[in-house]
């Protein structure tokens, strides 16, 4: 998959999200979703974008007045600092959810599926892979999707 770089401004102004939206994707408030981003470096205290935020491209601030109720962030490159805090977007918790009932399912071994968890897994997104693992362990299920 490649990722084609723009500067933001450029790109489709979706990809710029207000705190609010941002939550939105993960299922938490703006005020949770603002203490994410403080501690992933990116907001100072009074709600501004980081000096690191704006220089990496991961904030816009529209005007000066007011910082944080115009500053916007990036929907790529928050999102993907956000996971690293562990923050899985609501759809994508969802599937992790469906797999792990399904591999669970297999696991127990249900008469009406002839494939295996491992065959299953293989069908498996990379991406869900350790969430759906750590869910599976976290139910007690023996068995872990292998890379």
């Amino acid at each position: 998959m490649h990722h084609h770089h723009s500067d933001g401004r450029a790109g489709t102004p979706a990809e710029w999200l207000s705190l609010t939206d941002l939550g939105r994707i993960y299922g938490i408030s703006a005020v949770n979703c603002g203490r994410m981003l403080r501690q992933a470096g990116l907001r100072q205290h009074n709600g501004a974008p980081s000096r690191s935020a704006l220089q990496r491209d991961l904030a816009y601030q529209r005007t000066s007045q007011g910082a944080h109720l115009n500053a916007v962030w990036s929907r790529q490159g928050c999102t993907s600092l956000l996971a690293d805090q562990g923050l899985v977007p609501m759809e994508q918790s969802h599937l992790v959810q469906l797999w792990a009932d399904l591999l669970v399912d297999l696991e127990a071994g249900s008469p009406s599926i002839s494939a295996t968890p491992a065959d299953m897994a293989q069908e498996m997104p990379a991406d869900l892979r350790d969430a759906v693992n750590a869910e599976l362990q976290r139910r007690g299920c023996a068995f872990q999707a292998a890379a």
